[in-house]
């Protein structure tokens, strides 16, 4: 039995805290906050409660493997897990909207074909059994294995399926995601619910690879899941307790200030009070930046490993308190598409990166009695996609993101009329706010990893150079995201349990 310390209590951290207590270790948390849960946080305010990050979760059968694995109550003991119908509402540029029934291509399929013209529908379902292709083709190697040695396999094949060209005698392939849309969906708002997919993880639809199709195959294949009873915060509480069941220690408010190492292997870390943790292995679930500053400053990979990806894009959220109760039938996410997704794009991804006059907006409207005071009001979020600043000192200031805030609002009014009449008050989250949840620079959120594009969108190997030491969560293999976070914890608790020769679950 070895003694673990678990630099921060994020939920791919806390993923891997659990299952290392299960095969006999003794695991010791450390996080400089005062709560657990990193990205999914909680505000509250006047009997309202608001999830602060992540509001709707995909692919749950990451977290029901945790809980099998780690004890006898399955998650669904632990939560209320429910299916949200319809998946989302899409409201496009045009005036155009349709709702998206959850985790059903036929009903999709039938859905679009009704809403934007005889065709459509097809076009989106042959769409998505390409998608699925390419979703075999990637799951192991990108979910459920430890980073590939030989990683420039992954980075050199482009996994998409190349399509047969109605008029030519050949295939073409195509090599981003906007290639897709323009191709093989070959209608503007088609392309936009394609490509929201991407811009909702900070990825460029016009250079993210075409084999991104998996993002949006992962929401229709296995459906869109809410935490009833107070939000995905519920989730993080739940996994929170798996481990204290575990036996796993926490210690909040023990910030690390560096790791010991003794003849090129961990020895333990050291806190901010000087005193020094002794411990066999160190799984670090902090961003990069910090991880090389807490490791003296030296770099944690070596030359021609998977460089640790670092800044991307934030996320500004508004909360909204409402006066009034949800209407019945209110889909739980509605998603505003820009009124030009071009101008958008530049915007966002431009030399002078910013957030469009009326930006792709994502409306979150929960059926969830804990998060309101009464039935005669709602809890309304708002979030929408913006740079994150590379400090504090360069990003913009709190007015200009007052002045955005507003602009989300006026968009939001196409989802929910009269919702300036409504509205009792509102809170604005900034990336500094989600900065000081997560302790990475610029608030950035990291994406999930991507096979092609010459490797730039994979993530570090969750094994480091100094050994001992390996790294978990959003910013390590296999990327961000709550499914990912989930199995970047199971990696890295069988490459410290079995050795190097861990290959990923059978």
């Amino acid at each position: 039995m070895a003694r673990i310390a678990v630099i921060g209590a994020g939920t791919g951290a806390m993923a891997a805290a659990a299952r290392l207590a299960v095969a006999g270790h003794r695991v010791v948390v450390y996080e400089r906050a005062r709560t657990y849960g990193g990205a999914l946080g909680r505000f509250e305010r006047d009997g309202f409660s608001f999830d602060t990050g992540p509001g709707l979760l995909p692919l749950p059968a990451v977290w029901r493997d945790l809980f099998v694995k780690t004890g006898k109550q399955p998650l669904e003991s632990c939560v209320e897990l429910v299916q949200v119908d319809p998946s989302s509402r899409h409201v496009f540029a045009d005036g155009t909207e349709v709702s998206l029934p959850n985790a059903s291509r036929a009903g999709v399929v039938a859905a679009l074909d009704s809403a934007l013209g005889a065709g459509a529908g097809e076009r989106w379902g042959d769409f998505l059994v390409r998608a699925r292709e390419t979703w075999d083709r990637t799951r192991r190697p990108l979910l459920e294995e430890p980073l590939w040695p030989n990683w420039r396999v992954l980075a050199e094949r482009e996994p998409y399926p190349a399509v047969p060209h109605r008029r030519l005698l050949r295939t073409r392939r195509a090599g981003t995601l906007a290639e897709v849309a323009a191709r093989e969906l070959r209608d503007p708002r088609l392309a936009a619910l394609l490509e929201s997919h991407a811009l909702a993880y900070g990825l460029d639809p016009r250079t993210a690879p075409a084999n991104a199709a998996v993002l949006p195959y992962m929401e229709y294949a296995f459906g869109m899941w809410y935490v009833r009873g107070g939000g995905l915060r519920e989730l993080a509480r739940a996994v929170y307790e798996r481990c204290l069941a575990r036996r796993v220690e926490f210690r909040f408010e023990a910030e690390v200030t560096g790791i010991v190492e003794k003849d090129g292997r961990v020895a333990g870390v050291e806190l901010a009070d000087g005193a020094v943790e002794e411990a066999g292995f160190v799984v670090s679930g902090v961003a990069p930046a910090v991880l090389d500053r807490l490791h003296g400053g030296s770099p944690v990979r070596t030359d021609g490993e998977v460089p640790a990806q670092r800044g991307g894009a934030s996320r500004l959220t508004v909360l909204l308190a409402l006066r009034g109760g949800r209407p019945g039938g209110t889909a739980h996410r509605t998603v505003v598409h820009a009124a030009d997704r071009a101008a958008e794009l530049d915007r966002m991804f431009g030399a002078a990166p910013g957030m469009a006059a009326r930006p792709t907006v994502t409306v979150l409207r929960p059926d969830d009695p804990a998060l309101v005071p009464d039935a005669d009001h709602e809890a309304v979020t708002l979030s929408a996609v913006v740079p994150a600043p590379g400090d504090a000192s360069d990003g913009p200031t709190s007015e200009v993101y007052a002045r955005w805030a507003e602009q989300l609002i006026d968009v939001a009014e196409r989802a929910v009329p009269g919702l300036r009449d409504r509205l009792l008050w509102h809170e604005v989250r900034t990336p500094a706010e989600v900065a000081a949840d997560t302790g990475v620079p610029g608030g950035a959120i990291p994406a999930p990893a991507l096979a092609g594009a010459a490797g730039r969108l994979l993530h570090a190997a969750n094994s480091t150079r100094t050994d001992g030491l390996f790294t978990v969560g959003g910013w390590s293999h296999p990327g961000g995201g709550l499914p990912h976070a989930g199995m970047s914890g199971a990696l890295v608790a069988g490459l410290v349990v079995e050795g190097p020769e861990f290959r990923g679950s059978q």
